[in-house]
């Protein structure tokens, strides 16, 4: 029985994984983690209207160019990926 629940959890894990890029895995990397915080932020920002527009009034700027630069940062939210060790 407890093989049976070990595969039951790694395939809720699976899913959860494959549902929600976020939620990371053991080989993720901090760069990559914070990333996809950053993007779930920003789109969650323009997502919903009323941040977007308490942003928009926050900031004296339009809702448009609100979500415009949201939308711009998640590019690169964290900047450029840092180097590679390749050993």
């Amino acid at each position: 029985q407890s093989s049976e629940l070990r595969y039951t959890a790694n395939t809720q894990l699976e899913h959860l994984h494959a549902r929600y890029t976020g939620t990371g895995h053991a080989d993720m990397t901090k760069y990559d983690w914070l990333t996809h915080q950053h993007r779930d932020t920003c789109a969650s920002i323009v997502g919903h209207p009323t941040l977007t527009s308490y942003l928009a009034i926050a900031d004296g700027e339009s809702i448009g160019r609100v979500k415009f630069e949201m939308t711009e940062r998640m590019l690169q939210p964290c900047g450029p990926p840092p180097a590679k060790d390749e050993d």
